[in-house]
């Protein structure tokens, strides 16, 4: 499989999900601001959990889209490397946009994605089934919540936004099934309870 380079802008997008590029087949460079001295724990563990396949990159100065520019000379010095690699540039700026029509057009594999979910190689291979997705979705986002959601309707909401808006309606639904299904969650009408607060 051809190698993937997935370069993340930090300072456009929150670095989250790198543990579904954990592949041999991805490279994960994270660049990150000037000013920027520290990084969250989660994000750090999971690059390292990447080995020699995760990295960060610090650009060493201010100005104006600074940190796309470094982003530019990295796609292509690695792509001078390895001409037949696919890059992934995690961002929501569309400033990327008319490098990476250059790039096409240079027959350079690229795209833009605002998450690494939404990397089409990430979400072939990342079907989890419901019961999984129930886990995940409560591990992260109910276990230690102060607020939860009250009713079904918010609850699928909260599933659906959980994953970045990837499941349809019937998946989310399954989510809630597997839920009920392990007692984690009580559906009384449209009225939820977490049995485990007793």
């Amino acid at each position: 499989m051809r190698t993937n380079f997935v370069l993340i802008d930090s300072e456009n997008v929150k670095p989250e999900f790198i543990e579904k590029l954990k592949h041999d087949h991805f490279r994960v460079v994270i660049f990150v601001g000037a000013n920027l001295t520290r990084l969250n724990f989660p994000v750090v563990n999971a690059v390292q959990s990447l080995g020699s396949n995760g990295s960060y990159v610090q650009i060493s100065s201010h100005g104006l889209n600074a940190l796309d520019f470094h982003i530019a000379y990295y796609i292509g010095k690695l792509s001078a490397a390895h001409p037949d690699a696919y890059f992934h540039i995690i961002s929501k700026d569309k400033g990327f946009d008319p490098l990476i029509k250059h790039l096409r057009d240079q027959k350079i594999f690229c795209a833009r994605s605002a998450s690494v979910l939404e990397i089409p190689l990430v979400k072939s291979t990342d079907k989890l089934p419901p019961k999984q997705r129930a886990a995940d979705f409560y591990e992260k986002r109910i276990a230690s919540a102060t607020a939860r959601p009250a009713t079904a309707t918010t609850l699928l909401s909260a599933i659906v936004s959980h994953f970045h808006k990837l499941l349809s309606k019937e998946e989310a639904a399954e989510v809630l099934e597997a839920l009920k299904a392990v007692g984690l969650v009580a559906v009384n009408g449209k009225k939820v309870t977490y049995p485990d607060r007793g």
